[in-house]
């Protein structure tokens, strides 16, 4: 079976991909691993500089119950505090429910789905790709990979990051209780740090990075949270009172914030196959569903105009770099200063009395609003 386009992994970049280039009309298919709905470990906070564009997309935000956030608090592993104003603010939504509407609008647009399908290996040959699957065989003129973090896909191709160590584990919680719902905060404890915020149904995503060295010393994921993670206060508040809705939390291992590249093997890479910021820094959602559309435009442009391959690798790796490689490269900057139990408390003291520089760092960290 042939498309003019596959796109591989249907997170929020495949998703936005899809359902604009159905909507330009090039036949589009998407392999997922996965059926929907289905969870993610991810922070689920967005910013709202794609709020615009997934409202013009179709999704209704309101009806999907997104909380809005405009307060930001951070805390230090020892309880010190420091809260802030979101300028731009932004908006919390589960992945099991966002990714659920996409999935339901690319439907909607005309999208081909494969879904709990995995692509077991991708060939290019004579200018076109060949993708075999767990269950069909493909052949694809483009092939757009959002298909996330970190997949077999990468061994194979022997992409740079899979040489380089990744000591982080992330683990992610639904949970109920009083806390504040205009509100995203940010707890450091000692080698990692959690952040919560509201999303749908009255309900919290707590979700932390830890490095695998205080699972280790702690044996399970409870022990280490009971003796790591609650000797911040403000987290220790958060495990005794809250209503743990899951009986055991979604994880993954092996987690790296090193470079990639945008483009390998002819391979468009859109959201964190490309590149994976910090969870420090609370956007990658937003940032995923911007490379995807810019993946989705600059691919039609390739068909409408009749573009070479190399002018569509150039166009993308340039739009790419512009927007995002600044974003990642501050994000794995400010990540050095915390999870540390000393620096911590002297990033928070330094920037109580420079606010300045904490509004500098989000906005560094974020782009524009972004239209249809």
């Amino acid at each position: 079976m042939t498309y003019p386009v596959v796109i591989i992994g249907g997170g929020l970049a495949g998703l936005v991909s899809a359902i604009e280039l159905a909507r330009l009309g090039i036949r589009t298919l998407l392999i997922e691993r996965k059926e929907y709905p289905h969870h993610k470990v991810c922070g689920e906070y967005v910013s709202n500089e794609v709020r615009p564009y997934l409202e013009n997309l179709g999704l209704d935000l309101n009806s999907l119950g997104a909380e809005s956030i405009s307060n930001f608090r951070f805390t230090s592993p020892k309880g010190s505090v420091l809260d802030t104003k979101l300028d731009m603010g932004g908006f919390g939504i589960s992945r099991y429910t966002l990714d659920n509407a996409l999935y339901e609008l690319a439907q909607k647009s005309g999208v081909d789905f494969r879904l709990s399908t995995i692509v077991q290996d991708i060939v290019w040959q004579d200018n076109h790709f060949e993708i075999e699957t767990s269950s069909d065989n493909y052949q694809a003129e483009i092939v757009i990979g959002a298909y996330g973090k970190r997949t077999r896909i990468d061994k194979q191709m022997n992409r740079e990051f899979m040489n380089k160590e990744s000591p982080y584990v992330g683990v992610k919680y639904h949970i109920k209780g009083g806390f504040a719902k205009d509100l995203i905060s940010l707890h450091n404890f000692r080698n990692g740090y959690c952040g919560m915020s509201a999303i749908e149904d009255d309900k919290y995503c707590l979700c932390y990075l830890t490095e695998r060295s205080n699972l280790k010393e702690s044996g399970n994921i409870p022990d280490m949270e009971r003796r790591i993670l609650s000797r911040n206060p403000h987290l220790k508040h958060i495990f005794d009172t809250a209503e743990f809705l899951y009986d055991k939390p979604e994880v993954i291992n092996e987690i790296s914030f090193a470079p990639k590249n945008a483009i390998e093997n002819h391979i468009l890479m859109a959201g964190d196959s490309a590149g994976l910021i910090t969870p420090l820094c609370g956007n990658g959602m937003a940032m995923a569903i911007r490379a995807g559309s810019m993946a989705a435009r600059d691919v039609a442009r390739y068909f409408t105009e009749h573009r070479s391959r190399e002018l569509l690798e150039t166009t993308y790796q340039t739009s790419w770099q512009r927007e995002f490689a600044l974003r990642l490269k501050i994000g794995r900057t400010i990540q050095k200063l915390f999870g540390r139990e000393v620096l911590s408390e002297m990033a928070l003291g330094f920037f109580k009395v420079t606010p300045f520089i904490l509004r500098m760092v989000i906005k560094g960290t974020h782009g524009e609003l972004m239209r249809n």
